[in-house]
């Protein structure tokens, strides 16, 4: 709990003064726990918190009890996601420990439910590192639409710790920029190869690749 307050409290309250009967770091640890149990939606969140005041004044003091859930949704909504992000992800490392070897795949995914109504195309995309023995979401990173998550992948990959762990991706992370960024940080990659790369593909069709950091990809020097 300790990390938790010290990761989550130096995220910026957008609230006035006036406005904060319900501290920010009560409000972020119940939506963490919530969902971690699997609410979906503010209204779940609300409902997580009511029924398990008790457990949640094991480590907190909820002196005003749990918030509305249209007051949870205020407050997430005007946090910056890059405190927040910057807040988790320090967090998860400090939490989680990768063991050697350990397989984080890279993928991005459309949130379910998330366009506005009527305009499909406005759903959220977000790209995850998900390390798989450890069935944890590392870090992630919105991006606006699939075609950037090129773009989007090597910032991801700049937040974390990976020395000696193993990238998965798909085609769409088959790039030179990608795999040098995976080598420097020391760890090992697979990626799916397919026509985005009709040299590579020609010459070994489509498969996904095992490179160890610590060797000179021939096809990278080209």
């Amino acid at each position: 709990m300790a990390d938790f307050i010290g990761h989550f409290s130096v995220i910026p309250d957008p609230r006035i003064e006036r406005s904060k009967k319900y501290p920010l770091i009560e409000i972020l640890f119940l939506c963490m726990s919530a969902v971690v149990s699997g609410a979906e939606g503010w209204e779940e969140i609300e409902d997580f918190g009511q029924a398990r005041q008790d457990w949640l004044r094991h480590f907190l003091p909820y002196r005003n009890g749990i918030a509305g859930h249209d007051a949870i949704a205020r407050v997430m909504s005007r946090l910056d996601p890059k405190a927040l992000q910057t807040s988790f992800v320090g967090w998860m490392q400090d939490v989680v420990t990768l063991s050697e070897r350990t397989v984080v795949a890279i993928d991005g995914k459309t949130l379910r439910r998330s366009f506005k109504n009527g305009d499909r195309k406005s759903a959220i995309h977000m790209v995850n590192a998900w390390a798989v023995a450890n069935k944890m979401v590392l870090g992630q990173s919105k991006v606006d639409g699939k075609s950037n998550e090129i773009k989007a992948i090597p910032e991801l990959l700049d937040i974390l710790a990976l020395k000696g762990a193993i990238i998965s991706i798909d085609a769409m992370g088959c790039q030179r920029a990608i795999a040098e960024k995976i080598i420097k940080k020391k760890a090992d990659y697979v990626l799916a190869l397919k026509g985005n790369q009709p040299e590579l593909s020609q010459g070994f069709g489509n498969y996904s690749g095992i490179c160890p950091w610590s060797l000179k990809v021939a096809a990278m020097r080209k």
